[in-house]
């Protein structure tokens, strides 16, 4: 075997790990020892913390949505932390508000300092987080605390979903797409032990178990982790449903995609106690497997794709992924000609194009990383209304 195969078989044996082998593992942990968390109907006093930017636009019925829901109104209150907004979002906040609602007018101190500083402000013993674009179900918050009956559970992982009308590109057709392998993997994994971490639509925590948000990380996957660091259980609860939308073009997504994964793997490292499997078991496993071998897969696709056409007459497993890394790339590039009409919203073209897509946003996003570049600040997803 010379160097050029050996490149290409680790190369693809990474790649096969990652997206087969690894799904494989977590199916069978979850099959052959199951945890589920004991749930019960149970009504904590929540505060649901509401970080905003400029979202005069769903702010209002971000309120509306949170005051339509079923559970006891005396046992609920929304906390608006809007982050230096500057196009009418306070005053719309506090026209919509009702006796349960606080909202602070902070200037622009970025997301981890607004909800850092929501918290603060905050009285309930559970706090929910969320974002100002979202839409509950309306049992969503009620769904959402009943697995926190169980002592051994610190957190709670809500469902993000997207409306299928808002998918008018081929970003967003492949988003959902990558979400639902992504859902049906959290709830393996909450099955047998710990889901990896929360995303920012829909989560909720012990109150005493906040630690606050370290600059320039996501904010969601901080919170929800250090649940697991301080030795409680991050499960998912599958019926607690936010709706999302998506972004109002690839472009826009692209972008975002690249701030998430800079901000995501500054994460990780700043979590980097948790790769520890001594002291956090198969948990470690899934953090690596998850938020840093899936999120540089870009590098071991990159090796496959240079060394497999070097290879081609060196026998049939060189030539049959050069022909699907060709096929792929091929339904990539029309996904990305027709990412706004009718072409790039088909399953066969979006999903190639959005896989493309991340991959080239986790390029730029360690190019960020070895750079030292830092993204303290946030900008919301703009998209269209995700009204449940």
């Amino acid at each position: 075997m010379n160097i050029l195969e050996a490149a290409f078989l680790g190369a693809l044996a990474l790649v096969a790990y990652t997206y087969v082998l690894f799904p494989l593992l977590v199916v069978a942990r979850a099959r052959w020892r199951p945890r589920p968390p004991r749930t019960a109907d149970i009504t904590p006093p929540v505060s649901v913390i509401v970080a905003a930017h400029d979202e005069a636009a769903h702010i209002g019925d971000r309120l509306a949505n949170l005051r339509a829901l079923d559970y006891p109104p005396d046992r609920l209150e929304v906390v608006v932390a809007s982050d230096g907004s500057t196009d009418g979002t306070d005053a719309i906040a506090r026209e919509r508000a009702w006796p349960g609602v606080r909202v602070l007018a902070l200037p622009r101190v970025g997301k981890a300092a607004a909800l850092e500083a929501a918290v603060a402000a905050a009285t309930g013993e559970v706090l929910v987080f969320t974002d100002a674009n979202t839409a509950f179900a309306p049992d969503a918050v009620r769904r959402l605390v009943r697995p926190l009956a169980d002592p051994a559970v610190g957190g709670v992982a809500g469902d993000q979903r997207y409306r299928k009308a808002a998918a008018l590109h081929a970003a967003g057709t492949g988003e959902a797409g990558y979400w639902s392998v992504d859902r049906w993997l959290k709830r393996l994994e909450s099955d047998a032990g710990s889901t990896i971490s929360a995303t920012g639509a829909i989560y909720a925590i012990r109150r005493p178990l906040f630690q606050g948000v370290p600059a320039g990380v996501t904010d969601d996957f901080a919170v929800s982790t250090s649940v697991i660091a301080q030795g409680y259980r991050l499960v998912f609860a599958p019926d607690a449903v936010a709706y999302e939308p998506v972004a109002a073009g690839s472009g826009l997504e692209f972008g975002r995609k690249v701030r998430i994964m800079t901000r995501g793997l500054r994460g990780v490292w700043e979590r980097r106690a948790l790769l520890d499997p001594r002291r956090h078991g198969f948990y470690a496993l899934q953090l690596l497997s998850h938020k840093v071998l899936r999120r540089l897969q870009v590098f071991p696709l990159l090796v496959v794709a240079v060394t497999g056409p070097l290879l081609w007459s060196a026998g049939w497993l060189y030539r049959a992924v050069t022909v699907a890394e060709v096929v792929g790339l091929t339904l990539a590039m029309i996904g990305a000609a027709g990412r706004d009409g009718a072409v790039g919203r088909r399953k066969l073209f979006s999903w190639p194009f959005y896989f493309c897509m991340v991959n080239l946003a986790a390029l730029a996003a360690v190019s960020n990383l070895l750079r030292g570049t830092r993204i303290e600040r946030w900008e919301p997803r703009r998209g269209g209304p995700a009204a449940a």
